[in-house]
């Protein structure tokens, strides 16, 4: 009897490679019937693009048994004081959903800055109250990095756009010094509570100074 391959989880396979030591961020680019076409690597000046690059192809084949074209990798790199900043950026650890009737509980587990943080809100489990939730839970997990700040959600979706459907979030981030209305999208790929919980992300990673100022 013959066993079909289970689909590549692309957020386990990008947490993977940014367990290798130079490696501050990854992100996967695939095709439809995913199979992956680009990879996008964020790294320290530690090493060389090329040993970064020999380092991911033997993790991928090590951890998955996957072979990876090298001009399908990207590397970027970043100096010292660049790689702090950007450790700032919140990654995803996990996403876990509970009901009990009417009722739905959410938790988004984010890694930022060296800190686990769990995010969590509960409320109905209709489908758009559902949405709501991730990216509340979200929300509530990047608000414990700062102080004096918080967040609310204006609005968030899921919406076909071409041949792809896109994840879209809108986010209002009250501070002393006002209001800040920010958007961030995210295509949906495997499942559309990752997708949520990163478009709710990309609409805070540009503006993460909020949190972390004096």
């Amino acid at each position: 009897m013959e066993f079909e391959p289970q689909p590549l989880d692309f957020n386990e396979v990008e947490n993977t490679l940014c367990q290798i030591r130079e490696i501050k961020a990854a992100r996967v680019v695939a095709s439809r019937d995913q199979v992956i076409e680009e990879l996008h690597i964020l790294a320290s000046t530690d090493k060389g693009p090329k040993q970064i690059v020999r380092d991911i192809e033997s993790a991928l084949m090590a951890r998955y048994g996957l072979a990876i074209d090298h001009k399908k990798i990207s590397i970027a790199q970043l100096g010292h004081e660049e790689v702090a900043a950007e450790s700032l950026r919140p990654r995803i650890i996990s996403v876990r959903t509970g009901s009990a009737g009417t009722t739905e509980h959410v938790a988004v587990v984010l890694e930022m800055g060296g800190r686990e943080l769990v995010g969590e809100a509960t409320g109905p489990a209709s489908r758009t109250g559902s949405l709501r939730l991730l990216a509340q839970a979200t929300l509530d997990a990047v608000a414990q990095h700062g102080e004096g700040c918080s967040f609310a959600l204006e609005d968030v979706g899921v919406t076909p756009m071409g041949r792809e459907r896109v994840a879209l979030s809108c986010v209002v981030l009250v501070t002393p010094l006002g209001e800040h209305s920010f958007s961030g999208s995210a295509v949906v790929r495997q499942n559309e509570k990752d997708s949520i919980v990163r478009a709710t992300l990309d609409a805070l990673n540009r503006r993460l100074g909020f949190l972390t100022s004096s």
